[in-house]
């Protein structure tokens, strides 16, 4: 009889063993998402993804007109401001500082992006002279520099000799420097307006 009872006790405990692992991984198993927690988790996700900024409208023709002639800035009104000549992933960035400069009060407009080789020896030629780099020299010729300038009042303001433009050119050399970019406003040839990709011409043209 002892013996006949020993297959039917190893079966009673193998079952056992079994319910009671069976048991213990239910408490353990990763519960589904609810739309809620998705929602969480798409929010997160989110808040680590920039949305592509896109380059603001363009401005009249007559704004850099009235601007040129109170600068005596040369051939500003033609200036090229295609956002489209410029390196992508630089315009992002500038178009970053350029959104939080208006969140300090300073809006910005695009005075010049790409220029040509022709124009950039062109500039140096005039008398009021606004930049010391031959044709082929800056990296305007590869889309990588801008020039910039405060708004106010539907105005352009380049000269920072104005008290209130000066504080925004201050503010946009923080900003570029906060951003990995180069300020023309730190150099010996001071370029206030102008945010460039950092490192030297030659560094970023091997690179490419």
């Amino acid at each position: 009889m002892k013996l006949g009872l020993l297959p039917l006790a190893s079966l009673v405990l193998v079952l056992c063993v079994v319910g009671v692992t069976l048991h213990f991984n239910s408490r353990h198993a990763i519960a589904p998402f609810s739309p809620k927690e998705y929602s969480q988790v798409a929010h997160i996700q989110g808040t680590f993804t920039e949305a592509k900024l896109e380059p603001p409208p363009a401005l009249p023709p007559e704004v850099f007109i009235s601007a040129a002639a109170a600068a005596a800035r040369p051939g500003l009104a033609t200036a090229n401001r295609d956002w489209g000549q410029l390196d992508p992933q630089f315009v992002q960035t500038v178009l970053q500082i350029m959104k939080k400069m208006a969140e300090r009060g300073y809006p910005m407009a695009l005075l010049e992006g790409y220029r040509s080789p022709e124009r950039q020896d062109d500039l140096i030629s005039k008398a009021n002279v606004v930049t010391k780099a031959k044709g082929g020299q800056s990296k305007h010729q590869y889309g990588l520099a801008v020039d910039l300038a405060p708004m106010k009042d539907g105005k352009i303001i380049i000269s920072e000799r104005d008290t209130w433009a000066f504080a925004a050119y201050q503010a946009l050399g923080e900003e570029a420097v906060a951003a990995g970019l180069t300020w023309g406003g730190v150099w010996s040839f001071k370029d206030y307006g102008h945010i460039e990709k950092a490192g030297s011409l030659a560094a970023i043209l091997r690179n490419k």
